[in-house]
């Protein structure tokens, strides 16, 4: 099929034609399209003039008396399979609204910079003007790298909130929010949040943190936050809560992991009044004295459950709330409900203790063979009995109490919350937490930012929520194929690839009409909860 198309060269403002013609790749199994300039746009006459040395005059009196005078409106090809996805999802979950809404001058602009985010797995943005050229997107123009970089600068905290607070006003009502954090490293020497902290990847940069609200139902991020690179996880939950509460959010459920764990945390959920569900390690003396009151029973025949294959009980306890009060200047005390959810794993047990064992033979060797290590002496001395004597050299004994008091909460772990759940809703929710850290994958690696490439604050802010948008995108794309069982059958890129190949016809003076679909191309959209654009 061949096509006029137009396009205006920016820098000298003159519009050029070109005749497109389409043809079938069988090697790439794609539709191609191979242009060649016929001439440029007469402002005056409308009509098209070659360009010296490039077209000759028979070819030119052969587009004339072909298409006869030209109007100067736009005809194009474009690719539109993926992007109609992103267009439907954006509808679907309110997100092109909520932009117009928050950034009404901006909106169109984002939404194409995360379709080519999302699209273009690494890409840089300068790469942005030949993909816009190939897709159909909403700002419908390019944007160079000095754009992108004025419309990150751009975004502001008022405007971010107000789209924070539209998203999380759609989501379930009494659903529980996951919480957590992770690190992104940089080389940036002016960012005042890059510092170094404990890195989950080891990675020895310094870094910033960055937080993250999921629902736990919907599986979509509604909130984030950067945070400086050298704040633990448990001080961060103070502020999530002043950060909620501005946003209008008074009836929260949090879920949190034990990185999160502090009484100081637990007296703030409960004085904000909100719901949490925490895991808990056994090495505290709270969870640990509670556990000693079950421990016989845990293991019982009837707290045995065969999905989870797993032991399984509850214990319904008190936690002493404690608040400073600086108006009285005294701290007000009293006692508050919690539960404490207790899971035994007999193959956990098995590993942990097998995993102890070969520990313990390490140190003995380290210690007969008089090759102590300075680091080890506290677990020399606190596991075993140390004789040396110039006839029968060094003797070492195991402190079987001592090592039977280690091994004794082996295979065992816990939930804590304050809302009244049996044991095995508590487990799928905490487990539901891992969408999470799904997110940070996707975040790092699809959306290119295993490395901050930004110098500036402000370009960096705007980087954050245009990259958080397309988090939203990804995440309801992965749940739906979660779901619908289709990573049989597709990865993300491949799911993706399959739509982005369909075709979508604009010529003046007429609607858009959309080339052929394929059934499993309709069968995808249906998965996705979109219905397919008609073909022609």
């Amino acid at each position: 099929m061949a096509a006029i198309v137009y396009q205006t060269d920016k820098r000298s403002g003159i519009t050029y034609a070109y005749e497109s013609i389409s043809f079938w790749d069988k090697d790439k199994k794609q539709s191609r399209s191979k242009r060649t300039l016929i001439g440029r746009v007469d402002n005056d006459t409308q009509q098209i003039v070659p360009t010296d040395g490039r077209c000759r005059k028979d070819k030119q009196e052969k587009v004339l008396l072909k298409t006869g005078p030209v109007v100067a409106e736009i005809s194009s090809r474009t690719f539109y399979g993926a992007t109609y996805l992103f267009d439907k999802i954006g509808e679907k979950l309110g997100i092109t609204n909520d932009l117009k809404n928050s950034f009404p001058d901006s909106y169109k602009k984002i939404l194409s910079l995360v379709y080519y985010l999302i699209l273009e797995k690494d890409s840089p943005s300068f790469r942005f003007e030949k993909w816009s050229a190939l897709h159909k997107h909403p700002y419908a123009k390019s944007i160079s790298s000095q754009r992108s970089s004025e419309l990150f600068a751009s975004i502001k905290d008022d405007a971010k909130n107000r789209f924070f607070t539209l998203q999380a006003k759609r989501k379930v009502d009494k659903e529980f929010w996951v919480y957590d954090t992770t690190s992104i490293s940089s080389y940036s020497k002016t960012l005042s949040q890059v510092q170094y902290g404990h890195n989950k990847e080891h990675d020895p940069l310094a870094q910033i943190n960055l937080a993250l609200v999921f629902g736990e139902s919907s599986m979509l991020p509604f909130y984030y936050r950067k945070l400086p690179g050298n704040i633990p996880d448990s001080k961060t939950v103070k502020h999530l809560l002043k950060e909620l509460d501005n946003l209008g959010f008074s009836k929260v459920k949090l879920v949190m992991d034990r990185g999160f764990y502090s009484q100081e945390n637990i007296n703030a959920l409960f004085k904000a009044h909100l719901k949490f569900l925490l895991s808990a390690s056994l090495n505290l003396s709270f969870i640990r004295n509670n556990l000693d009151k079950v421990f016989n029973s845990v293991r019982s025949f009837e707290n045995y459950n065969d999905k989870y294959e797993l032991y399984t009980t509850t214990l319904q306890t008190t936690w002493e709330y404690s608040e400073s009060r600086v108006y009285k200047q005294d701290i007000a005390k009293s006692s508050k409900r919690v539960y404490i959810h207790y899971y035994f794993n007999i193959e956990k047990a098995a590993e942990d203790e097998k995993t102890f064992d070969k520990k313990l033979m390490i140190l003995k060797n380290e210690i007969e063979s008089n090759n102590r290590i300075k680091e080890n002496e506290n677990l020399y001395a606190k596991y075993f009995i140390i004789n040396s004597t110039l006839k029968k050299g060094i003797k070492v004994t195991l402190k079987s109490e001592e090592v039977a008091k280690a091994k004794r909460n082996y295979g065992y772990f816990a939930l804590i919350t304050n809302e009244n759940m049996d044991s095995i809703t508590a487990l799928e929710t905490y487990r539901n937490k891992d969408v999470v850290e799904k997110a940070f994958g996707n975040l790092k690696e699809r959306l290119n930012m295993r490395r901050l490439l930004v110098s500036s604050e402000q370009s960096l802010d705007g980087k954050l929520f245009v990259q958080f948008i397309a988090l939203i995108y990804l995440s309801y794309i992965k749940k739906q194929m979660q779901q619908n069982n289709l990573f049989k059958n597709y990865t993300l890129e491949s799911l993706l690839d399959k739509l982005d190949l369909i075709e979508c016809f604009e010529y003046p003076g007429k609607t858009l009409q959309v080339g052929e679909i394929l059934q499993k191309q309709k069968d995808i959209y249906r998965f996705m909860g979109v219905e397919p654009p008609s073909s022609l």
